[in-house]
């Protein structure tokens, strides 16, 4: 079978690989969809996301959906071969300090599907079949197809961020960075009730997708006298992953406010006003993944078609270098999808 294999930076191949077998308690899904993730173009890019270095080549991809084919073993209780699913990427431990407090998405020894942040790398899901845990099978919501439940991972870590932020109904946010994340954290803000959404974004066509996610203002980050930047907001998610982002988060949000970094910054230190956390009693929050976030994500998507919106193209896994230089082209695409169907 094929599947798309990150070898360094600068070095990603389509190329043959060992069809999987399920053992007991894994499941054998067929991919459809593969939505191409920032973290993916990271590795393709620099060679790693964050403090996450490539060691070895890796199969990337966390966002996938597809069809279930079998088990390895029982299968009771579980979606029969046929049904559509999701996958859910990470593989708690189950036994950490974390994970017993119910922090499972900051588990200290997690899988996550196409991840350097451990060696061996746990393999990823850009590949026409992937072996999985069957517990991280989640069937569709009546009436989602594959095409827009590929969007349910990202849509996870943004409806974390935003719960992250604490109650939002009937405030303002602000989002800095109108990429795939950030045009879904619109979504999920507006679905927690948030009464004003503001973007902030340096390109315009990633602003358009944020209005086309519901966003109530699409500003220019480098226009701070455009009318429609706001004076104070409530709330705010830093999705951008520049320091600069997180600045003005910062410099925005209300005395005793919230900032949620949600974009991952550059390895290593960053400059950030931290004297405003202190002056104005500021709550600075990360964000990092998600955990049950994923089913609610599952049932938003079925709920609001809207966001076929933000899938800007779906390229066949033959021309995967291609498609990862267009999700890398913020001027023109949000996200992009790999498309690993029989017809590709």
């Amino acid at each position: 079978m094929l599947g798309c294999v990150i070898h360094g930076q600068g070095d990603l191949r389509v190329e043959d690989l060992a069809a999987p077998v399920a053992g007991p308690g894994e499941a054998l899904v067929a991919v459809r969809y593969g939505g191409v993730c920032g973290s993916d173009l990271h590795y393709w890019r620099h060679g790693g996301v964050g403090d996450f270095r490539l060691r070895e080549p890796m199969v990337l991809g966390h966002e996938v959906v597809g069809t279930v084919l079998s088990y390895g073993g029982g299968g009771s209780g579980l979606p029969a071969p046929g049904t559509a699913v999701a996958v859910h990427p990470a593989t708690p431990c189950g036994e950490c300090p974390e994970c017993a407090a119910g922090r499972r998405n900051v588990c200290r020894d997690t899988r996550y599907l196409g991840s350097a942040a451990r060696t061996p790398h746990v393999q990823g899901g850009f590949a026409a079949q992937v072996v999985v845990p069957a517990g991280q099978l989640r069937p569709l919501p009546a009436g989602l197809p594959l095409r827009r439940a590929a969007l349910a991972e990202p849509l996870s870590v943004a409806l974390h961020a935003v719960r992250r932020a604490g109650d939002i109904a009937g405030k303002h946010v602000l989002v800095t960075g109108a990429g795939p994340i950030g045009c879904l954290v619109v979504a999920a803000a507006k679905a927690a009730g948030a009464a004003r959404v503001t973007v902030t974004d340096l390109l315009p066509r990633a602003l358009e997708y944020a209005v086309a996610a519901g966003a109530d203002a699409a500003v220019r980050a480098d226009v701070p006298s455009s009318p429609d930047w706001p004076a104070e907001v409530d709330a705010a998610v830093e999705a951008s992953g520049v320091a600069a982002g997180l600045d003005t988060c910062l410099r925005l949000v209300r005395r005793g406010g919230v900032v949620v970094q949600l974009g991952m910054l550059p390895p290593g230190q960053s400059l950030f006003a931290g004297n405003l956390v202190v002056s104005r009693e500021i709550e600075l929050r990360g964000a990092f993944r998600f955990d049950g976030e994923f089913d609610e994500a599952l049932a938003l998507l079925a709920e609001q078609p809207r966001l076929d919106r933000l899938i800007s193209a779906v390229v066949p896994l033959g021309e995967a270098e291609s498609a990862f230089a267009l999700a890398a082209d913020r001027a023109e695409s949000c996200k992009v999808l790999l498309d690993f169907g029989d017809d590709t």
